[in-house]
């Protein structure tokens, strides 16, 4: 990695005010529910039984995705290389009594044979990483049977946000100048490694941000089912998600 430890993705969520507030950030209000509903149902979807299997999650963060599944019944490991989003994700855990098991590691580096788990989960994670295809290798590597990643499409709002972003990084300005992916780069990748997209889950044709800043759930799900019967989600949903699986050749 040329940029290492220097890289936003490392120092921002290494800082503990962060990592406390994430979750409140992220999914807080009911834009925030809307999103982790929509991310708990995609999950179940792409892994299908989720009870016995073994599953890493990749960049667990407060450990959201990693308590949704250990309460489903699976056999957890999540990794993120931040400590401070580790530690809530730990106190998470404890309170709900759950049993999941949490290491500090890298998604560039993953320190598991291969093949060790039955599936591999990474969700914010290759948008932000310094060498995503890295990251992609190391998630098909460990991975024995699926591997779910999301990210924000090209075509998307998302797409000017992260340019508007790139540019203020580049001016100096402290902010997660994150990457947009079209849907064939990231299948690409995946291929390269012996697995192919079985499907993709795309959530908002509008930004993100101004769903939040509208704050109303009545309107999301109003406005989004219009823009999905015209036919735009297809074309310019974001965040996408999708299950990619190992080919039997591989």
């Amino acid at each position: 990695m040329t940029e290492g430890r220097n890289h936003y993705s490392y120092s921002t969520y290494a800082d503990p005010e962060t990592a406390r507030a994430f979750d409140r950030k992220r999914f807080g209000g009911p834009i925030g529910d809307l999103i982790a509903s929509a991310q708990a149902r995609v999950l179940a979807d792409f892994v299908g039984t989720i009870r016995g299997r073994t599953i890493l999650d990749v960049g667990a963060g407060t450990g959201r995705a990693a308590l949704l599944l250990a309460r489903a019944g699976a056999n957890v490991t999540a990794v993120d290389a931040s400590s401070e989003m580790l530690a809530v994700a730990r106190r998470r855990a404890a309170e709900e009594g759950a049993t999941v098991r949490f290491l500090k590691g890298d998604a560039h580096s993953l320190d598991f044979p291969d093949r060790s788990f039955d599936v591999a989960v990474s969700l914010r994670v290759i948008m932000h990483a310094p060498q995503w295809r890295q990251c992609i290798g190391e998630l098909c590597r460990v991975a024995e049977q699926l591997v779910i990643v999301d990210y924000p499409s090209a075509y998307g709002a998302a797409a000017i946000e992260s340019m508007a972003r790139r540019i203020a990084h580049a001016a100096g300005v402290e902010t997660e100048a994150y990457r947009v992916f079209t849907d064939r780069t990231v299948a690409d990748a995946f291929s390269s490694h012996g697995f192919r997209v079985r499907a993709v889950h795309r959530q908002f044709v509008l930004p993100i941000a101004l769903h939040k800043a509208i704050g109303s759930r009545r309107f999301t799900l109003a406005a989004e089912a219009s823009l999905e019967r015209a036919g735009l989600l297809r074309f310019f949903g974001s965040p996408v998600t999708l299950v990619a699986e190992r080919c039997a050749s591989s």
